[in-house]
């Protein structure tokens, strides 16, 4: 109920402005002799050739020529007044025009009095004879003398206010049908959307409210029916007006500011009609092709068609890029059909869009073209385990901008497909050939051991790893002779590239193992000397580490 009340007191302000506007615009009519006045004419309009309009109680009368000695809007005022002070100071029914010749021209005279002179200038303007001219003047001045007499009796009065009675009737109808269709209107888009959309909501956990989506349809109901309450009170008030002989003209620029461009509106998307069922025609044509795109996708992702050394997860990208390519199409053929296409104003604005894209967009444009790399080059893959710099981690989505990759601790990190493509990038799980990963590290050992025993205990230790293979079977490198140690690099295979931090802290660990075992102390990181004991920890430990192992 209140907004109904709020409807109703924003449309009674609206119409009480607008009568203020006409009451406000009514004292400058009455600076005349009565509001049958001329539309504003240029003033500093004033050669010889300019013309203007005689104009009584909105209604054009003829128009007349403007010389050097008497400018036409002179020459109008002059004959307004004339015609507008015959009609008032008299009530007759009758009104006698006649003719006078002189030496300018033919006198137009009503009633005796001088109203106008055709000259032979006017004659040749209008490309007619002098006194035909000014019989049709004559003819037109007493049409609105009499029109002016006769809408200004008591009779005309009445009907005028009989005629605002009946508007005012018609508008209050107007307006309860308003109230009662927003009031309709709010029932029956509650209910619908609810009915249509309960099932959404619970299946989506109340992710879709439906009263938010009722809010949305209601506040577009609510704007059509509140523009249309304004445009009933607009013409209301300018019928009103237009009832009484000294508020018609008001009503005629009331009438004339909102029927123009509504007319102009209407008239041109009737004429836009053609367009607008080629734009849909074009638009029904291209959805029907992405659709029976779709379908093939779907059946080559299904298996049902095989395309040789087509990658499974190639399939949506290489359909977002046919889909992009299709509607591009169908905007260059859209275009010549869109309003205002042909325009210079709409040319200059799709100029300047394309402008700040090009110039905002490098960056965005990189990215992608660096992700159709990534999707299509095949070094890469959804579920690989890769490193791109000090990240590693498992590829789990490849998009036109970022890759997203799940670090070995569960981080989800977004790495640029930029950064990507300029990065090295080491994938742990694309196999070479079937001997898989040659997973490797380096110990120090000082050289008073014997290089075959370090050796020998360095692959003992990889024998013991889980995960590293027996065959092909692993190998020790030289590495460096540094100043205090040789440097050791054992090296194993592996085909569990997901599992290589793991792999390799086992191996770690089997080192520590077997070199404290044989009593060897490795010397990495750095020696400085022999100390009084050797660093291994102690025997008791080894059992202990066994009974964890053994858990």
């Amino acid at each position: 109920m209140t907004s109904i009340i709020g409807v109703v007191r924003t449309g009674l302000r609206t119409l009480l402005l607008m009568c203020s506007l006409a009451l406000l615009t009514l004292p400058t009519l009455a600076q005349t002799e009565d509001p049958a006045v001329s539309l504003p004419i240029d003033q500093d309009a004033q050669d010889d050739t300019f013309q203007a309009p005689v104009i009584v109680d909105g209604h054009e009368l003829f128009v007349l020529r403007g010389s050097s000695a008497l400018p036409a809007i002179e020459r109008v005022t002059h004959v307004q007044d004339r015609i507008i002070e015959i009609a008032a100071g008299s009530k007759s029914k009758t009104v006698e025009i006649t003719y006078e010749d002189t030496d300018l021209g033919i006198k137009i005279l009503a009633d005796g009095t001088e109203i106008s002179l055709v000259t032979q200038a006017d004659a040749e303007l209008d490309q007619m004879d002098i006194s035909v001219l000014a019989a049709l003047q004559g003819d037109a001045i007493r049409d609105a003398v009499l029109a002016y007499r006769s809408e200004r009796t008591d009779e005309a009065r009445v009907t005028g206010a009989i005629e605002a009675g009946m508007w005012t009737i018609g508008f209050a109808v107007f307006s309860v049908l308003i109230i009662w269709l927003r009031r309709r209107f709010k029932l029956g888009i509650n209910a619908i959307v609810r009915r249509n959309f309960a099932e959404v909501e619970t299946a989506t956990n109340a992710q879709v409210q439906a009263d938010a989506i009722a809010a949305l349809i209601r506040f577009g109901v609510n704007f059509i029916l509140l523009v249309l309450f304004f445009l009933g009170a607009y013409y209301y008030l300018s019928f009103i007006l237009l009832a009484f002989a000294e508020t018609r003209y008001v009503a005629q620029i009331l009438l004339t500011y909102v029927t123009e461009p509504v007319l102009n509106i209407i008239l041109g998307f009737v004429a836009y009609l053609p367009n607008l069922i080629t734009l849909l025609i074009i638009g029904l044509l291209t959805q029907y092709v992405i659709k029976g795109m779709r379908v093939f996708f779907d059946a080559v992702e299904a298996e049902t068609f095989r395309l040789r050394d087509f990658e499974k997860h190639w399939i949506n990208p290489t359909f977002n890029i046919a889909r992009t390519i299709i509607i591009l199409i169908a905007l260059v053929f859209s275009f010549p059909y869109i309003p205002g296409s042909d325009s210079a104003a709409f040319q200059g604005l799709t100029i300047l869009i394309g402008a700040m894209l090009s110039l905002g967009s490098n960056s965005v444009v990189g990215n992608v073209l660096a992700g159709l790399f990534v999707i299509y080059r095949r070094s890469t893959s959804m579920g690989d385990r890769i490193q791109v710099g000090e990240h590693i981690g498992d590829v789990v989505q490849i998009k036109l901008m970022e890759t997203h990759i799940k670090s070995i601790k569960n981080e989800l990190i977004s790495i640029p497909n930029a950064q990507l493509m300029n990065s090295e990038v080491i994938n742990y799980s694309k196999k070479i050939d079937g001997s898989g990963l040659l997973l490797h590290t380096t110990v120090g050992i000082g050289y008073e051991e014997p290089p075959e025993k370090v050796e020998a205990m360095l692959i003992e230790a990889a024998h013991r790893t889980k995960d590293l293979k027996a065959r092909p079977v692993p190998f020790v490198l030289w590495t460096a002779l540094a100043d205090y140690a040789i440097n050791y690099q054992i090296n194993a295979y592996t085909t569990r590239g997901a599992s290589i931090p793991r792999i390799k802290s086992d191996l770690h660990r089997n080192i520590m193992a077997v070199f404290t075992e044989n009593d060897v102390q490795i010397m990495t990181p750095s020696y400085i000397a022999d100390p009084p004991e050797a660093k291994i920890p102690p025997k008791a430990w080894d059992g202990q580490l066994a009974h964890m192992d053994d858990t």
